[in-house]
């Protein structure tokens, strides 16, 4: 496994990181998981070499912030805790996000509802600080929180120890800005991966010209890179890979064209004995300013193979190769 470290900070995590919305739970996200195996997951993702682990309170209401926080009892000290704010759903505190799970969520970056939500993650967790603290979602109208104060709640929250690196997620290129003229930050998140290649017009550019940390997640794009989904898999009711506009890819015949590509890359994975999820994992590492990816994992056997990604280094051959056929692949049709 490489490590590197999480932009400016000494936070040196490992460069496939677990993420564990999956095991929140719940049909959106696809089944429901064994608490037990979710465990077991999480402890075997430290045995083989992945001490970071990325999650939120919103992910099954807490319930994977809780299953986490039980996994690494004993063993706190071996890793790198991230987890968010700023999806709120107590009151109408905010501005309204999403009907999610039957709760409607609103967006809140306010200092009063940051300053509950830090002591339910402590709780959750059950450790006395947070490695990296991220802001899940930007702001927006009508009630949108200043920048700077929710960067002033967070900065106090590193003052007093209870959070040691400020990350954000799926903002844009001009809200990172602001974000870094009101504070350190040490990351950012977004979703990105060999089909969604958007971020490379200017957040990736600019989190590598400021020396941030990039995660990436749905490098994987919820499995249909890991060449186990196929033109006859039926996904469960409320599974949000059912709806078009979540993800176009899912559509069978943009399906179909996707799995005809995976099946094209099989010597491939010959020639590096590993697998499709691996290759793909290796793929997007070796992307520039990408530096850690988020694969979400259920069962030991899922996280051990992410895992072993962390070792992959593709040729420059091969990669150029990758490219050109993703670039023949092209986009997505919206309604084939």
């Amino acid at each position: 496994m490489q490590y590197r470290n999480l932009g400016s900070s000494d936070l040196k995590a490992s460069v496939v990181g677990m993420g564990a919305w999956a095991i929140g739970g719940g049909a959106s996200w696809g089944s429901k998981v064994d608490d037990e195996e979710a465990i077991r997951t999480i402890e075997t993702a430290v045995d083989s070499g992945i001490n970071f682990f990325d999650t939120a309170p919103a992910y099954g209401w807490g319930h994977s912030e809780r299953l986490l926080g039980r996994a690494i009892q004993g063993r706190r000290d071996q890793v790198i805790l991230a987890t968010k704010c700023g999806l709120w759903w107590d009151d109408d505190r905010g501005s309204f996000f999403a009907d999610f799970e039957g709760r409607p969520l609103y967006r809140s970056l306010r200092p009063d509802t940051l300053a509950i939500e830090i002591e339910r993650s402590l709780q959750n967790l059950n450790t006395e600080y947070i490695d990296l603290y991220q802001v899940h979602w930007p702001a927006v109208e009508p009630e949108q929180t200043p920048i700077a104060d929710t960067m002033e709640a967070l900065l106090k929250l590193v003052e007093a120890g209870k959070v040691r690196a400020i990350g954000v997620c799926n903002v844009s290129e001009e809200e990172l800005q602001q974000y870094l003229a009101c504070g350190a930050i040490v990351s950012d998140q977004f979703r990105y991966s060999m089909l969604y290649r958007s971020p490379e017009k200017d957040i990736l550019p600019r989190c590598q010209q400021q020396g941030l940390a990039t995660l990436t997640y749905m490098s994987l794009e919820q499995g249909l890179l890991t060449g186990k989904v196929t033109a006859e898999t039926v996904f469960e009711q409320g599974d949000l890979r059912t709806h078009a506009g979540w993800n176009p890819w899912y559509l069978l015949a943009n399906r179909t064209r996707v799995i005809d590509l995976l099946q094209a890359w099989k010597p491939l994975c010959d020639e590096y004995n590993c697998n499709l999820a691996q290759l793909v994992l290796g793929w997007t590492l070796a992307q520039d300013a990408v530096t850690h990816v988020l694969a979400g994992a259920r069962r030991p056997d899922q996280i051990r193979q992410n895992a072993a990604a962390g070792d992959l280094s593709l040729s420059a051959e091969i990669i150029e190769r990758m490219n050109q056929d993703l670039t023949d692949l092209g986009e997505p049709n919206p309604d084939p």
